[in-house]
């Protein structure tokens, strides 16, 4: 047998500690690790216990109260009342006593307008009313005496004599109707010469001047002779969305402010409600009426509106805090045998970081003050 130089054995015995020091190393080393990761796995399920049971919330108990706020609208304001005046009868203005900005009380003369022709008809209609007038006292004078002769003398008038006399009696009083009521009718139509104010305001518009032509046809109907305005009292005009209108009623008091007069507050009170939503803008048309005495305020100007919106005192309160806006909807947490319970719910108005919300709730529900979604249905919860 032979023996290996002293030399070789030292470097196999060498080689041979390395390999067990290695194998040894790796062992320990894989132990370790598969133990550091069940000491994570063990310390993160502690963890996440310790996280539910400590999860901790505050809470409040759901009351009623009334919640006042105010919808901020733009409205428009108009005339309480605003006409054209045309002139109803062909003339021409003979003169005129009105001009724009003039203020005029009702029956006011505004114009006097001239037609000749009128003064013509009405000659004629009257000669026909009195040559009519003098045919009717004829007729029911030869009436008379016909009845009264044969009254007094039987036999003397026939009887058809008597019915003739009769029926032109008649016939002649029926014309003389028709007579008067054609001299009534142009008379009439020469009153519509005189162009009147038919109620007060100012005239906010004049189309003719004198000499100009006039008439319900022709040159003289394409604009109106005058516009008249009513300004001491106005109307101010405001659409209602359709999920406001059951907090606005007849009587309440608005205000409002226009560009003209920044720094003042105008008032008014709710007098009339459409009743019906626009089809297109799903909003009621509401109207308020406006004193404006002192007319600084004027139709057409555009207003800011502030209206109230109070609530009744059964409408239930939380802060805005306490609703969750998820994807699902919107819910409030109420806690209930100290757990989480998510309850959907409606939202009303809002005003002073409160919300007017409706639900499946009650008076003295336990809520979340400071509801998340890291709060979920279910999970069980500890009342700070």
């Amino acid at each position: 047998m032979n023996r290996l130089p002293k030399k070789t054995w030292f470097s196999l015995l060498a080689a041979g500690s390395i390999i067990l020091f290695s194998s040894l190393s790796g062992c320990q080393s894989s132990e370790g690790k598969e133990e550091r990761e069940k000491k994570a796995e063990s310390a993160k399920s502690v963890e996440g216990a310790a996280a539910v049971e400590t999860a901790a919330v505050e809470t409040f108990a759901l009351q009623r109260g009334k919640l006042a706020s105010a919808l901020h609208i733009p409205g428009e304001l108009v005339a309480y009342r605003d006409v054209d005046i045309y002139a109803r009868v062909t003339g021409y203005i003979k003169k005129l006593n009105a001009d724009v900005g003039s203020e005029v009380k009702q029956g006011q003369l505004l114009a006097q307008a001239e037609a000749p022709e009128l003064n013509a008809q009405l000659a004629s209609a009257e000669s026909k009313l009195k040559a009519q007038e003098a045919l009717s006292i004829a007729s029911r004078a030869n009436y008379a005496r016909v009845a009264e002769a044969a009254k007094n003398l039987p036999g003397a008038v026939s009887k058809n004599d008597i019915d003739q006399a009769l029926a032109r009696q008649n016939a002649d009083l029926a014309q003389l109707a028709a007579a008067k009521s054609a001299y009534r009718e142009v008379a009439d139509l020469r009153q519509y010469l005189q162009i009147r104010a038919p109620f007060d305001g100012i005239i906010s518009a004049r189309n003719a001047s004198t000499g100009a032509y006039i008439g319900p046809a022709g040159k003289g109907s394409e604009f109106p002779l005058f516009v008249l305005t009513e300004q001491r009292r106005l109307r101010l005009v405001i659409s209602v969305p359709e999920a406001y209108t059951g907090y606005v009623n007849t009587n309440d008091r608005v205000s409002f402010n226009v560009r003209a007069f920044p720094d003042r507050n105008f008032s008014g009170q709710v007098k009339r409600e459409a009743g019906a939503l626009d089809k297109k803008l799903r909003s009621e048309r509401v109207e308020v009426d406006v004193q404006n005495n002192d007319r600084k305020l004027l139709p057409g100007m555009v207003a800011e509106v502030n209206v109230p919106l109070p609530t009744s005192n059964n409408a239930l309160i939380v802060p805005k805090s306490a609703i969750i806006n998820s994807s699902t909807g919107v819910f409030v947490i109420r806690v209930n045998q100290q757990k989480a319970e998510w309850v959907p719910i409606k939202r009303g108005l809002e005003a002073d970081e409160k919300v007017e919300i409706f639900g499946a709730l009650k008076e003295g529900d336990k809520l979340v003050t400071e509801a998340t979604e890291e709060i979920r249905d279910g999970s069980p919860v500890s009342v700070r």
